[in-house]
């Protein structure tokens, strides 16, 4: 049996409760005290006291850095700046007609669940990346999702890896449709920006140690474009890039059939002979959240343009744990953290209707590592609906990918409200 208990350090003050510490989650938290001030008491609670940088592990491990030192940020301290309370526990389940969260702390094994009560509610949990559904993974597949699996994958190449093929390339994805607004189309990857990232890096990386470089990759992807959502054009860019770098490219596989000592299996019945297969997988909602009234047939939060579920309009999501975030895009996430931010702001009586609701034009950016000091920068509108596709290489790019992550972690997670617009004004303008 669960006990209730409540945290607050003020009752008479609405309790925002964020489930999440990572980009969409401590960005949310922020953006609620930015916005709300002192008028809400805010509890973040996520299973480790760290944010993963996650954008930049490829780049780290490459450049011969292990991101386990270099792109963990401590969380505690982030939000206490802004007196924002943290619990480091297991989210076992949501209660949204007794509005409680259901927690396990633990810092130790053995701690019992208990229920924690909130006014409003912020899901920013990411998603499940389904790496265990994937047939042979653990024998046979790689992977630069996480600091430990980027570590493993640098010591195979610099140890056991002789030269040969190497597949790089996503899962298939499973996206909902359940309170899918009809201009969000279809993505049969979750995210492909780190498939093309890997690809260039990597081939860099085998260059420069002698053991190969992009003539050793095959890219494969589920859809009928590699990052689809970076539009028609710079897609096409890129794969002629690819293509006269020695690339190898294939498309509309399906999904990942299988990994064996011999190679990658695709849906579609074609296959790869490889040595090396780097995959990343179907993005899964938390198993806990799947059935709950809030939720689409898949388990993504249901929410409109403004965050919040239409059915219960104290619940909001943002982040890769929403059904709106596609592709699941950290970008994409801190654009929602802040339209979270303002919509509580509203509620509490801080931020007015007008400033609240304004429209919001979701766009992809996003900058990844090419190797040798060069990185790719896309800005796209294209998959929303709208007209923007813009695709810069070089030093610049590069440049502003190490700046960011200085300026994220020198402000403990806060990027000046002019920090995106003068990452895209200097890429598209400087650099055309």
């Amino acid at each position: 049996m669960s006990r209730i208990s409540r945290f607050e350090r003020n009752p008479a003050l609405p309790h925002v409760v964020v489930l999440g510490g990572n980009f969409a989650g401590l960005g949310a938290a922020q953006k609620i005290r930015d916005y709300a001030g002192d008028a809400v008491e805010i509890t973040v609670i996520d299973r480790k006291a760290y944010l993963d940088y996650i954008p930049n592990i490829p780049l780290e491990i490459f450049e011969g850095r292990d991101p386990a030192i270099t792109m963990h940020m401590p969380l505690i301290p982030a939000l206490a700046a802004d007196d924002i309370r943290f619990q480091q526990a297991e989210i076992t389940g949501i209660d949204v007609a007794a509005k409680t969260v259901t927690l396990r702390p633990n810092e130790r094994p053995g701690a019992p669940d208990y229920r924690l009560s909130y006014d409003k509610l912020v899901i920013a949990l990411g998603a499940r990346l389904a790496y265990d559904e994937i047939e042979g993974f653990a024998e046979y597949g790689h992977t630069v999702s996480d600091a430990w699996h980027a570590n493993r994958l640098i010591d195979y190449l610099k140890n056991d890896y002789r030269g040969g093929p190497i597949a790089v390339g996503s899962a298939r994805f499973e996206q909902g449709t359940k309170g899918r607004p009809d201009w969000l189309p279809t993505a049969l990857a979750a995210c492909e920006g780190p498939p093309v990232e890997i690809s260039l890096a990597l081939a860099h990386w085998l260059k420069e140690n002698g053991k190969g470089g992009a003539e050793n990759i095959t890219l494969f992807t589920p859809a009928e474009l590699i990052a689809e959502d970076a539009g028609e054009k710079v897609v096409n860019q890129l794969l002629q890039a690819a293509a006269k770098m020695g690339f190898h490219y294939i498309n509309k596989v399906g999904d990942i059939r299988r990994l064996t000592a011999e190679g990658i299996e695709f849906a579609d019945g074609r296959s790869l002979k490889t040595e090396l297969n780097i995959v990343l997988p179907n993005w899964r909602p938390h198993d806990f959240l799947r059935g709950l009234p809030i939720v689409d047939e898949v388990g993504f939060v249901i929410t409109g343009m403004d965050m919040r579920n239409p059915d219960y309009p104290d619940v909001f999501a943002c982040g890769d744990a929403a059904a709106l975030t596609v592709p699941k895009l950290g970008a994409i996430g801190h654009q929602e953290a802040e339209i979270v931010g303002r919509q509580i702001a509203k509620d509490v009586g801080r931020l007015s209707r007008i400033r609240a609701d304004a429209p919001w034009q979701p766009e992809v950016v996003c900058i990844g590592d090419m190797g040798g000091g060069k990185a790719f920068y896309i800005h796209a509108t294209s998959w929303f609906g709208g007209d923007v596709q813009e695709l810069r290489m070089g030093a610049l790019p590069y440049a502003q990918k190490l700046a960011y992550k200085e300026i994220f972690f020198r402000n403990k997670g806060r990027v000046p409200g002019w920090g995106l617009p003068i990452a895209k004004w200097s890429a598209e303008a400087l650099s055309a």
